[in-house]
């Protein structure tokens, strides 16, 4: 049976240093498939052939689609393969100040920069895109010289060495090279590394309430939109009714 591998950022394993250790990082978007667990297993066999150490982080940095219930399929799903990690387990969701600190290091050495860039303005780059869904970087926001700034809420991208030849040897795959950079035929260009995170202005809204001083609810079958629709009322009247009810 083939299948399509799991993201290879989700298991790595690094074996060249002492001692052997290895990491599961799954999200707790949804429930784990036949890929992760042919990667996970790859990755818990591989750290086990080398006396090294499995660990097991939570990839919990999406809010809307993360769910506890996940992350407790997921970790019976994995006892139930026989995979076995060294505990705790991290949850990025918790280790933000590290990361920040760790930014902020990046920041003061130049080797990353703000980017305002948008999705839309990536896809109408010159440059052609890659099999993933961002083509390589065009340098727009990328500053002439490495500068030392303040930490702001900005997405931040990572300074490649610009034309510079990335070379290492996969056990897998055997010795692989890639071209950094933004110039026609490079394999991958500033990345983003930090996302800013999502900011709200609440605005209360007063409760609507009837002649009686008591909440609109569902309940309020005379009240419902259908029924006032069914009663002949335009939505000018309803809006209107609105107004008056503030």
């Amino acid at each position: 049976m083939r299948h399509q591998p799991a993201d290879p950022l989700l298991a790595i394993i690094e074996c060249v240093s002492s001692p052997c250790i290895g990491r599961l990082a799954p999200s707790p978007t949804g429930l784990l498939h036949l890929g992760h667990a042919a990667t996970f297993f790859t990755a818990f066999a591989r750290a086990r052939e080398h006396n090294g150490t499995l660990l097991l982080r939570n990839e919990d940095l999406d809010p809307q689609r993360s769910r506890p219930e996940f992350v407790s399929a997921m970790l019976e799903d994995l006892a139930w393969l026989g995979i076995a990690w060294q505990p705790p387990m991290l949850s990025q969701s918790t280790r933000l100040p590290a990361y920040r600190a760790a930014l902020e290091r990046l920041l003061t050495g130049g080797h990353i920069y703000p980017c305002t860039c948008t999705r839309r303005d990536l896809a109408q780059s010159l440059h052609a895109p890659h099999d993933d869904d961002e083509p390589i970087y065009n340098g727009h926001c990328r500053p002439t010289h490495p500068t030392s700034q303040t930490l702001t809420a900005a997405n931040y991208r990572f300074r490649v060495p610009n034309g510079e030849t990335i070379r290492f040897f996969d056990h897998n795959l055997g010795p692989q090279s890639f071209t950094a950079g933004m110039a026609h035929g490079s394999d991958f260009g500033d990345f983003l590394i930090w996302r800013r995170p999502p900011t709200s202005e609440p605005a209360d809204i007063a409760l609507l309430r009837d002649e009686h001083g008591v909440r609109l609810a569902k309940r309020h079958d005379a009240l419902a939109i259908r029924t006032l629709r069914t009663a002949g009322l335009t939505p000018a009247d309803v809006l209107a009714r609105l107004t008056a009810a503030r």
